[in-house]
């Protein structure tokens, strides 16, 4: 969950009652997401292009990467924790990360104001919301390819995969 000033993460138990710990993080943190393995929570930082990565069992930031996002949106991983997708609003590109090696290995030209994404449950695909041009890209993470559109209403954004559907 974010603070409201939006430059902290908090970690909270509700199960437990409610058990707060609040962890500073770069400027505007957006996009979040817990690592396949529950080691590690990835916070994309809107205003400063910034990674940071919290070690869950310590509750401290690990490591900040600087992926020189203009506004990072989405952060999401790979069912197998290899890769951690982004997108960026303002730049209108998806950053894909190696998440072991933590650098970035593709930049991909989506169009105009990338937001949702949405990776399928084996892995093979991502879907990327374009808000902007009213259309959902369609990303081959096998290849990191751009392989089709699927036309949307306008301004797109969160999915979420029905199984059985």
């Amino acid at each position: 969950q974010l603070h409201p000033l939006r430059s902290h993460f908090y970690v909270a138990h509700p199960p437990l009652g409610w058990n707060e710990t609040v962890i500073p993080v770069g400027k505007g943190p957006e996009g979040i997401d817990m690592s396949p393995d529950g080691r590690e929570v990835w916070t994309a930082h809107s205003r400063d292009g910034g990674v940071s990565i919290i070690d869950v069992a310590t509750k401290k930031v690990a490591q900040t990467l600087n992926v020189q996002t203009k506004r990072s949106n989405r952060l999401k991983f790979t069912p197998d924790g290899k890769l951690v997708l982004i997108s960026d609003l303002d730049g209108g590109d998806l950053v894909v990360l190696d998440a072991v090696a933590r650098k970035e290995i593709k930049r991909m030209k989506l169009g105009r104001s990338p937001e949702g994404i949405l990776v399928v449950p084996d892995g093979s695909r991502a879907y990327v919301a374009v808000a902007g041009d009213n259309n959902v890209a369609i990303i081959d993470l096998k290849t990191l390819a751009l392989t089709g559109r699927i036309s949307t209403g306008s301004g797109p954004d969160g999915m979420a995969w029905a199984e059985g559907r």
